[in-house]
């Protein structure tokens, strides 16, 4: 069955991991909405190909690029006007666009704020408007805040950074969208997602790669004891497509994660080795002051996901690992 999928965010890391994925199934058709500031056209062009302007659509859209199933839009979440356009013939929306972090979300918390409160329910309105019944969430573990883990589903959430408040607002759109009006709204709190396609982004693993090729020292924030649940992008990619498609699950929040608790310090000691193989012999390492915001252990419990969206990671971290240098070594 052909289904019309639009996603916000589309030319980040998870989007055009997602997208490139979607395309090998013959069915999907994809309207991509993003302002390039974390994500560009050259990313997403690592994802599929698209020709450089369509005229006959841009008095629609205004500057528009599409090949083959895939239509790119750029624009901002913010502009409510242009979220009720594209949502107009969408089966589902897959809302990736945020801002991103603990940090900059403790900078500005009045970016962070309109960014990912009114971000998410422009387009809660917009799938409300179209009679869009399907709505995927990104969303993060952020949102419970320090707690003793693992994480899991009924957790009271505290956040401690603005970036987890917002977020938590997110999941209360998607709760309350679903009640009011009939959405099947799915939040699913990513934990840390690594892999290929992640080259642009500031998360650990992708910074850590990409300070060692370019000489620098790997950057630990702290003494490194703090812990994460690192997720490999291709499984995250099969839970956002199950999040799209399982019935009876509107409403719900979904933990996506591996139920592994990894430190910096033992990703670091893993990460070397692979690095070292790849040719940088010389691996330092730099500790710097721990950031605001950020909670000391961190890692899901993913068993509500297992057992209502039939989806659980299958990729081992030191696998992972391996296949996220060879792509950032090309």
């Amino acid at each position: 069955m052909t289904m019309n999928w639009l996603i916000t965010g589309g030319c980040g890391f998870i989007g055009s991991a997602l997208i490139k994925d979607l395309l090998a199934d013959a069915g999907a058709a994809i309207r991509i909405v993003d302002n390039f500031l974390v994500g560009t056209r050259e990313d997403l062009a690592k994802a599929c190909v698209f020709t450089e302007r369509d005229p006959a659509r841009q008095d629609t859209w205004g500057t528009h690029f599409i090949k083959d199933r895939v239509e790119l839009i750029p624009g901002d979440i913010l502009d409510d006007t242009l979220a009720c356009k594209l949502a107009g013939d969408m089966d589902v929306i897959v809302h990736l666009a945020a801002n991103t972090g603990v940090g900059p979300s403790v900078e500005d918390p009045r970016a962070d704020c309109m960014s990912n409160v009114i971000g998410i329910l422009n387009y809660l309105e917009a799938a409300r408007h179209a009679g869009c019944k399907r709505f995927v969430f990104a969303s993060s573990g952020a949102t419970v805040g320090e707690c003793d883990p693992p994480l899991h589903e009924e957790m009271p959430a505290h956040p401690v950074s603005p970036y987890g408040a917002s977020k938590l607002a997110g999941e209360a759109y998607c709760s309350a969208y679903k009640r009011s009006f009939g959405i099947d709204a799915v939040a699913l709190r990513f934990s840390n997602v690594y892999g290929p396609l992640s080259s642009h982004k500031n998360s650990l693993v992708a910074r850590c790669i990409r300070r060692v090729m370019q000489g620098l020292p790997i950057e630990i924030y702290g003494d490194g004891s703090n812990t994460r649940d690192f997720l490999y992008i291709e499984d995250l990619v099969r839970a956002i497509r199950a999040a799209a498609s399982v019935s009876g699950i509107g409403g719900e929040v979904f933990q996506i994660a591996t139920n592994e608790e990894t430190s910096v310090n033992e990703l670091v000691s893993m990460l070397k080795p692979v690095l070292e193989k790849a040719g940088f012999t010389h691996i330092a390492i730099e500790h710097t002051g721990k950031r605001t915001g950020d909670v000391g252990r961190n890692f899901a419990d993913t068993r509500k996901a297992e057992r209502l969206l039939g989806w659980k990671p299958r990729m081992g971290i030191e696998e992972g690992l391996v296949r996220t240098v060879e792509y950032f070594m090309g």
